[in-house]
């Protein structure tokens, strides 16, 4: 066992070396260049590393671009050091913890960079949050600074006397809450000296069952990276449009990945489906990052709106967070072309498995395999690997990027060091795994067990479908009975005998929904995860 565990750290370590290289993490011959990245990203983490070490190679290329205009790499480095200072003058130390509510802007990163080079840790709090839940994260978290945009004003004054604020984006003054604009202007944007240790960040769980948990991200090797490089060819000079939230794991992860590579990254602040094609074409952004219902909505907006459009500069969209239906991958390779990549993971171990173009266009809506430094497999209730295709298991994942608790003490189920993802799949004969659904969704009708999942990526496929979501509901007979909730084309029918019908003529009998309710759209929270409880609860 210890053999073959050494023999797969040194093929994942020779892998991943290989993987940076050809991204230009490692570039030949300047290699020079990449191990002082290496060596700033260990001393300042890895997004004020990465900034830092292209500043101190010379580059000024665009790192921002956002509703202010343009921020270059040495400016970011320059604005965060004057940030920091000004943190420190009011006396924020090292070890404490600050949290960020902002939209995607300049103001963000800034946030996310100084905090890095204070060395504090920084809680990423989704921009949905009502002002209790945020009170009640603050306090288990123990923030004590908190840098907002000033939409949310209302939320901040749902903190404990005593605690500093600052705007990280001014539309409005809000008194005792200084901006970072107006902090930038007072103080020195000389180098400062490397902290101890450097910054963490602790990213939220949706949420959709309860209060988010915070799942913290400390140091992590370098080497890591390669999991989102090996199979999604991201490289230097492209120009990133940054759609999905950049405080949810996957604008993170990418975030990071664009500076690392010294990319530009286009931020604007709310998504929008026909201002994202705008971007696109004014900005000829190369790589698309989104959550799936935001490329739905892009999808939604039919064929001759999309053609208006050039997207011929966009090599990558990037989607993470929630499954691909066949249909949603379909209707991108229709549109855009072969460019949709798809990763699968959670915010706890980060990184499962990536599907490739080429993998969607072979199989639709698989998550794809796992890339270089991750290991997926499926387990049994008793624990024991499933290998045959078409049978489902638990999702469980080994991964450098994996966290180590939540930051309540609680944690996530282990076996044999993987980690559960919460989701079941299979793999199908060629070995891409296929997500069925959560394990928490389940829903067990008259003893047959059913995941939503299925029944909703075979109602998409219908023309007149533009949204699905299917739950269990309480039933005296069967235990729980199928309710599907269904967003129609205007032009629809609504025919909920139709519906029942469609499913019965592709599924088992047992997962054709008992009951149908049409919606104008279904409840989703910022990052676009489905709330399940809402449609649960709701009176029909």
């Amino acid at each position: 066992m210890f053999a073959n565990d050494l023999a797969r750290k040194v093929a994942d370590t020779v892998g991943s070396i290989r993987v940076m290289q050809r991204a230009g993490l490692l570039p030949f011959p300047r290699l020079d260049h990449g191990v002082a990245a290496l060596v700033a990203a260990r001393k300042y983490g890895p997004f004020a590393g990465t900034v830092h070490a292209d500043a101190a190679r010379g580059l000024d290329a665009v790192a921002i671009v956002d509703e202010r205009g343009e921020v270059s790499y040495r400016e970011l480095e320059d604005m965060s050091n004057a940030l920091v200072r000004a943190w420190q003058s009011d006396g924020i130390e090292p070890g404490t913890t600050m949290g960020v509510m902002a939209r995607n802007h300049r103001g963000l990163v800034l946030t996310m960079i100084a905090s890095a080079k204070l060395g504090t840790k920084l809680v990423m709090l989704n921009t949905g949050l009502a002002a209790r839940q945020f009170a009640d994260i603050a306090t288990r978290e123990n923030i004590r600074t908190f840098v907002f945009d000033s939409e949310f004003t209302d939320v901040a004054a749902a903190l404990p006397p005593g605690t500093r604020t600052y705007l990280s984006w001014q539309d409005d003054a809000v008194p005792g809450s200084p901006s970072i604009e107006s902090l930038l202007a007072e103080f020195d944007r000389s180098a400062i000296p490397a902290p101890s240790e450097p910054g963490s960040f602790v990213l939220l769980t949706s949420g959709t069952t309860g209060t988010p948990k915070g799942a913290p991200r400390g140091r992590t090797s370098p080497l890591a990276s390669a999991q989102f490089l090996d199979r999604v060819p991201l490289r230097r000079g492209q120009r990133m449009l940054m759609a999905a939230p950049a405080f949810h794991g996957t604008g993170v992860s990418q975030m990071a990945m664009a500076l690392a590579l010294g990319q530009t990254v286009i931020m604007p602040r709310r998504f929008d489906p026909l201002e994202t094609l705008r971007l696109i074409e004014g900005e000829r952004a190369n790589v698309l990052v989104v959550v799936p219902t935001m490329l739905q909505r892009i999808l939604d907006l039919g064929v001759g709106k999309i053609d208006e459009f050039d997207t011929s500069s966009l090599q990558i969209i990037f989607a993470a967070g929630s499954a691909l239906s066949p249909d949603l991958c379909r209707r991108t390779r229709e549109s855009f072309g072969d460019v949709l990549h798809n990763l699968y993971g959670s915010t706890e171990c980060a990184v499962a498995t990536v599907a490739t173009a080429e993998d969607l266009r072979r199989a639709p809506g698989t998550a794809g395999r796992p890339p270089v430094g991750c290991r997926v497999e499926l387990l049994d209730d008793a624990g024991n690997a499933i290998t045959e295709p078409g049978v489902s298991g638990r999702i469980f994942v080994a991964s450098g990027l994996s966290f180590e608790g939540y930051t309540d003490g609680r944690d996530k189920e282990r076996i044999r060091g993987l980690l559960s993802t919460g989701g079941v799949g299979h793999w199908d004969a060629d070995g891409y795994l296929f997500v069925d659904g959560r394990d928490d969704d389940m829903i067990v009708s008259g003893g047959e067990n059913v995941y939503p999942l299925e029944v909703e990526n075979l109602l998409v496929e219908r023309d007149d479908v533009l949204d699905a979501a299917v739950v269990g509901v309480e039933d005296p007979e069967f235990g729980a009975r199928l309710r599907a909730f269904v967003v129609a084309t205007p032009e629809a029918t609504r025919d909920a005998d139709d519906i029942r019908a469609f499913v019965k003529a592709n599924l088992a009998r047992y997962k054709v929904p008992r009951d149908v309710v049409f919606l104008d759209e279904l409840p989703r929270n910022t990052t676009g995860k489905l709330l399940r409880r809402v449609l649960i609860d709701m009176e029909i």
